[in-house]
């Protein structure tokens, strides 16, 4: 009979810890951003959140589609952009993958969920490699930030993750950007390289893959961050503001820096719509992104700006 009890004292405790570990599972979910005040505030995690769409979907003045990992930005940049040109205080931004506002940009619309939005951008920023593919969409470009790769570990970098080559150890499970919807996918394969040959790159995007410690993200700038902590991953590469700001707002991450010799740096390029149906706050947006305030901005977040 005791034997029995504790047969069912250790599965009520199992019970208990799993339904207190389903409790949590959404403890890290974005929104990360503030969201804007309404009459109703209707957000619940892991069902409706829409972390990736900021602002004034009716009727806008202006519409930016941002490269997705500039998302930690946004809250200070339309408060400063609203307060230098007060004319413009309906904004709507996207900060979805580069790879898919173009697509939604050659395509007219997106459909996220059972929302479809038609809403055409007056300016599209991505890194230069991306709007270099596509210059008969601007009338205008213009570099306004940079960047560089770092490394996101658990809080305490429980696997002592140095560099670049521990991701090739076959127990560190590594969440990476699939490059076929990301440019930081393409550039993460170049650093591969830089840091153990073509060898390091295969062992990481091909072997790891089949064998599943590697997982190709979608969104990386919130998949990528939600599985450290998690604990589905154990390692990120991902662009240096990413992990700064994940450490900034004290979540249970740590930045491994990735040596010079060994990192890529991507230039963020700004390109005005030639068809931008708001031309004029598409020019004044594009004036305000190369300022000293949209600068300060950038640098706050863990961007340079040379």
């Amino acid at each position: 009979m005791k034997n029995y009890k504790n047969i069912l004292f250790s599965v009520a405790a199992f019970i208990a810890c799993s339904n207190q570990v389903k409790a949590q599972e959404h403890r890290f979910d974005p929104p990360w951003n503030t969201p804007p005040e309404s009459k109703v505030m209707f957000t619940v995690p892991g069902v409706d959140n829409v972390p990736d769409l900021f602002g004034d979907i009716n009727d806008p003045q202006l519409v930016v589609f941002f490269a997705g990992n500039q998302f930690m930005c946004l809250d200070d940049m339309m408060a400063a952009f609203k307060k230098a040109y007060p004319q413009y205080q309906r904004v709507f931004a996207e900060t979805l993958p580069p790879g898919i506002l173009a697509k939604q940009i050659m395509g007219g619309s997106i459909t996220i969920g059972n929302l479809r939005i038609t809403l055409k951008p007056d300016v599209y920023t991505a890194g230069k490699n991306r709007t270099d593919q596509m210059p008969e969409y601007f009338s205008k470009t213009e570099p306004y930030a940079y960047n560089r790769l770092a490394i996101m570990v658990q809080k305490g970098n429980p696997k002592n993750i140095k560099g670049l080559k521990d991701l090739g150890q076959a127990a560190i499970r590594v969440s990476m950007p699939n490059p076929d919807f990301e440019g930081i996918g393409k550039r993460i394969e170049q650093a591969y390289v830089l840091a153990g040959t073509e060898s390091l790159r295969k062992t990481i995007m091909e072997d790891k893959l089949k064998d599943s410690t590697t997982y190709l993200t979608q969104i990386h700038h919130r998949q990528s961050p939600m599985r450290i902590m998690y604990g589905q991953s154990d390692a990120a590469p991902v662009w240096y503001s990413e992990a700064y700001y994940q450490v900034m707002i004290k979540h249970p991450v740590d930045m491994v820096e990735i040596p010079s010799d060994q990192n890529i740096n991507a230039t963020y390029v700004a390109g005005q719509l030639k068809n931008a149906p708001h031309a004029q706050a598409a020019r004044d947006f594009m004036d305000f992104l190369v300022s000293p305030a949209a600068k300060a901005i950038y640098r706050k977040y863990g961007f340079t700006t040379k």
